[in-house]
């Protein structure tokens, strides 16, 4: 199974990610998450299998997120417009993300990647 690694090259958390994935000699497709940002097809996917409700997907931290005042829209926003804004802009999803036959993380902590791709 190849894992589908959405990630930004010049994000400390990616390349950690990045990284791991390489230690454990896992076999991923790096995908660059500005320049080729999920389908809003990609993004179901995720919240399917990941099970994480859709803001969970948002980079709350980004600045992007702030400038669209995302914080305080995102409570009234429907999924479908939720996806529209995170498929356009790639710097708007929390990264990285990595997605598997069944499972897919959004962001990184080894405890969790541990536990979703080496069992």
């Amino acid at each position: 199974m190849t894992l589908q690694f959405y990630w930004y090259p010049k994000c400390g958390t990616c390349r950690k990610a990045k990284q791991w994935l390489e230690a454990h000699d896992l076999d991923f497709e790096a995908i660059h998450i500005v320049e080729q940002p999920p389908s809003e097809e990609k993004l179901r996917e995720v919240l399917e299998k990941s099970g994480l409700e859709p803001k969970k997907l948002f980079n709350t931290s980004g600045k992007k997120y702030r400038e669209l005042g995302l914080k305080d829209k995102l409570q009234d926003m429907e999924l479908d417009e939720m996806l529209k804004y995170l498929s356009a802009d790639g710097m708007l999803i929390k990264r990285p993300l990595t997605i598997g036959d069944k499972q897919a993380t959004v962001g990184f902590k080894e405890a969790t990647f541990e536990d979703t791709w080496t069992k």
